[in-house]
């Protein structure tokens, strides 16, 4: 069945996959970012929309209504990356990641969901993290805003319960982007030699693992089988089997042996 559907993100990475995917699977598919010249030749149709900003997501969800007479689908997937010490994070550099990565993902949602609810039907997909499940160092703040779409996801999940409307979680791995190039680096803030070389270790096995990631085609096809199921899990880790595995490696070891792990990864020696 022909779908409306808003992907927020869509210039680039995985939000461009999706809509694209989503386009040529037959859905009409409104692609957002900030900035429409980054979206000049694309097969969906682009919408600004900066999900920081409320009169923003008002007037893209407007528009689309208007449009369409209704969303379907919302996939929310606008996000980005700070880097840095979470025992001296900025609380402002903590605020701008919360800003985009939770409070957007709560903008977008507030605006689309009542017209589900009215309608009785409709699906949101929250675009996590597989460090929405485990934290990762030197990306606490990153780690923390996905952990609360998993929060918020769930309760939501809960409360719609009863009113036609789904939610589910996708939970990405790496996958091929601007992620890299677009994060924020704290600058390293206090003097300790050991701990600053432990930090830009980490941020370079973070970022060759991103480097050498899938493209994003089998999560976007993922994310269309998920759009036409009838009935959609509450989760989908989608990635290389050696990072998906590392949830149920995370249930299932002692805390040290798995936190040892995963520092052995990033260089924390």
């Amino acid at each position: 069945m022909k779908k409306v559907i808003l992907v927020t993100g869509a210039s680039s990475g995985i939000g461009l996959a999706c809509a694209n995917a989503l386009q040529a699977a037959g859905h009409t598919v409104y692609g957002s970012s900030r900035s429409l010249d980054r979206m000049k030749s694309v097969s969906f149709k682009p919408v600004q929309l900066d999900v920081t900003d409320d009169a923003s997501v008002k007037a893209a969800v407007d528009t689309i209504i208007k449009a369409e007479g209704k969303i379907d689908v919302l996939v929310n997937n606008a996000g980005n990356g700070v880097t840095g010490p979470a025992y001296a994070m900025p609380v402002e550099s903590a605020k701008q990641q919360f800003e985009v990565n939770f409070f957007g993902v709560i903008r977008v949602s507030s605006a689309v969901l009542p017209g589900m609810i009215e309608k009785g039907q409709g699906l949101i997909v929250n675009i996590s993290s597989l460090a929405g499940l485990f934290g990762l160092p030197y990306q606490a703040m990153y780690s923390a805003s996905k952990y609360a779409i998993e929060g918020y996801s769930q309760s939501l999940r809960m409360e719609l319960r009863n009113t036609g409307v789904k939610v589910t979680l996708l939970n990405p791995g790496d996958f091929k982007s601007d992620f890299s190039q677009n994060r924020a680096k704290v600058a390293f803030p206090i003097k300790n030699d050991k701990l600053e070389t432990e930090y830009n270790t980490a941020v370079a096995a973070m970022e060759k693992d991103e480097n050498i990631a899938p493209s994003p085609e089998s999560l976007a096809k993922k994310l269309v089988s998920i759009v036409a199921s009838s009935s959609p899990k509450h989760r989908y880790l989608v990635g290389q089997v050696g990072q998906t595995i590392v949830p149920t490696l995370k249930a299932i070891l002692p805390g040290g042996l798995f936190e040892k792990l995963m520092n052995d990864h990033y260089g924390i020696k």
